[in-house]
């Protein structure tokens, strides 16, 4: 088991591949941004709750989900700026973006990868997190080795390459004694056919 130290603000290589492997990068964004980046996603976002089959009975998705093309006229604020600074870090030009609100410690993720089909090849995928830390768990899809858990705090990117998502899952597990919620924004670089249809 691997576990990022609360009080570690360095770049950690998490999974080295032939492309940029998963990176987390802490503070990319100043506390001050990412707490006002919080407020106005918060706020100015309408977030919606899906449902999806689960065991053969249908249940709610244990988190808020929002979803924009970052050419869409009406994108809240500060979705561009967040896409302009993460993109320069993670050196692509994202033109989407996938929001998750985990209200608090009883919503979560399952362990997954990625959805592929639509994305560019080799282009990364790119998470900002925003408000409370929660901890991503990442394990290999062969079951071997490690699985590493890394706290997730405010400002700080995990950056994901193309490639990982064929051989590792991620997840965000629920956790006691969270306090507050996290919104995660999840920069994504989609061909033009498949922007449209979104």
């Amino acid at each position: 088991m691997f576990q990022s130290d609360l009080f570690d603000a360095v770049p950690l290589d998490l999974v080295q591949d032939a492309e940029s492997g998963i990176r987390y990068l802490p503070d990319v964004v100043p506390q001050a941004t990412a707490h006002a980046w919080f407020a106005l996603a918060l706020g100015q976002v309408t977030w919606g709750n899906q449902r999806r089959l689960m065991y053969e009975r249908e249940v709610d998705v244990p988190r808020l989900m929002a979803h924009f093309s970052l050419d869409a006229p009406d994108l809240p604020e500060p979705l561009m700026e967040a896409a302009v600074q993460v993109g320069a870090i993670a050196g692509a030009q994202f033109n989407s973006v996938g929001l998750n609100l985990y209200r608090d410690g009883n919503d979560s993720v399952a362990p997954h990868n990625d959805k592929t089909q639509g994305l560019v090849q080799k282009a990364p995928i790119a998470i900002l997190s925003l408000g409370a830390t929660r901890r991503m768990t990442i394990r290999a899809k062969s079951g071997k080795g490690r699985t590493l858990n890394v706290d997730l705090h405010a400002g700080s990117v995990i950056v994901m390459s193309y490639a990982s998502q064929f051989t590792h899952n991620h997840g965000i597990p629920k956790m006691s004694g969270v306090d507050g919620a996290r919104i995660s924004l999840a920069f994504r670089c989609f061909d033009a056919a498949t922007l449209k249809q979104r």
